[in-house]
């Protein structure tokens, strides 16, 4: 790990990221890299990147909805992380609207989800707009590719809707229990301020 490196990292300390962890980390970073100890600077450079993550992932919880379509967010749900590993970090953003035995909805961004690739190659997929099921499809939320999921039970009745949308490294989740038709799912998508979310997680 080069100098380069170091200080590149040190430039995010002048971001305001309520960080007394973040400096700590940055401080254990640059001993350890003086001393030569590059296992510990590597690691306590991951820890400075994990808490700007979980900056980033707290504006954003800002600029959330604190209802969607008339059902309340849970406080209490409200998580924010940030992962990290070979110097690559990672964002999680997670909220829920509504009660657990009725209509309700789980929010959810994350950076490198594994499930982006797939998600991707239907999206990319020209003239697919449908599976041959029905139970996707590809639509627009504000001008982004999605992909619109309908979840059924056994009995083939519509149980809900899972509405994912990639931008840059990340993807916004919205899983729709309750929701029954399509219009309504996407009305819910259309409620996210989108582009507020893409501007603070890239």
């Amino acid at each position: 790990m080069n100098k380069s490196v170091i200080y590149g990292i040190l430039f995010f300390s002048a971001l305001n990221t309520s960080a007394q962890e973040f400096e700590k980390s940055i401080a254990s970073a640059r001993s350890a890299y003086g001393s030569g100890n590059l296992e510990d600077a590597r690691f306590n450079l991951e820890g400075a990147l994990r808490e700007i993550d979980i900056a980033i992932g707290k504006e954003i919880m800002k600029v959330l909805p604190t209802t969607l379509g008339g059902m309340a967010y849970n406080a209490k749900d409200d998580n924010v992380t940030g992962t990290s590993g070979a110097l690559i970090g990672g964002l999680y953003v997670h909220r829920t609207y509504g009660k657990p035995d009725g209509k309700n909805v789980t929010l959810d961004i994350i950076s490198d989800s594994p499930l982006m690739a797939g998600v991707n190659a239907i999206l990319s997929m020209p003239m697919i707009m449908n599976s041959s099921d029905g139970t996707q499809k590809v639509i627009k939320v504000q001008g982004y590719k999605t992909l619109l999921t309908k979840r059924s039970n056994e009995n083939g009745q519509t149980t809900g809707y899972d509405v994912q949308t990639p931008f840059g490294n990340s993807m916004l989740t919205l899983y729709c229990q309750g929701i029954t038709t399509e219009a309504e799912a996407t009305q819910l998508a259309n409620a996210i301020p989108l582009e507020k979310v893409i501007k603070l997680a890239q």
